[in-house]
């Protein structure tokens, strides 16, 4: 039997539990080589826990149409911006503040993300959600 080769590697982003063939994900998976409605299905069905929280994917699509995915973690901006409250951080970040959040949030955040973070421990972490929270406009108290 052959081996599977890989043709093709994206990223992409959708609504756990929640996404749909229609634009943006269908046209971007069948110019990969997907099956929009399989892969639908199968990202539906490992998300939906998540309930319409935004994650991040990584899709690997094989020689013979094949293909495999691995859910990474929402983004730390989205994350953020649940934890302060607010719909969009700030334009002109150092000077219009838009939210806060605490120390103890940004920790939170990181321990959620430390498998995809390059960080080595969770102060580290940390420190990297808050300097994300700082470039959205959003304080980090404590």
């Amino acid at each position: 039997m052959a081996q599977k080769e890989v043709i093709a590697s994206f990223k992409l982003m959708a609504p756990g539990g929640q996404a749909t063939p229609a634009p943006p994900l269908g046209p971007v998976l069948g110019a990969n080589g997907v099956n929009p409605g399989q892969f639908i299905q199968q990202f539906n069905a490992a998300t939906g826990q998540l309930n319409g929280k935004v994650v991040g994917c990584v899709v690997t699509v094989y020689n013979d149409r094949s293909f495999s995915f691995e859910i990474k973690s929402s983004p730390a901006a989205v994350l953020i911006k649940e934890a302060a409250g607010i719909d969009k951080g700030s334009g002109v970040p150092h000077t219009e503040k838009v939210g806060s959040i605490t120390w103890d949030q940004a920790k939170a955040i990181a321990e959620e993300k430390l498998a995809d973070l390059n960080a080595t421990d969770l102060d580290a972490a940390a420190r990297m959600i808050a300097g994300t929270a700082r470039s959205m406009g959003v304080t980090v108290e404590g």
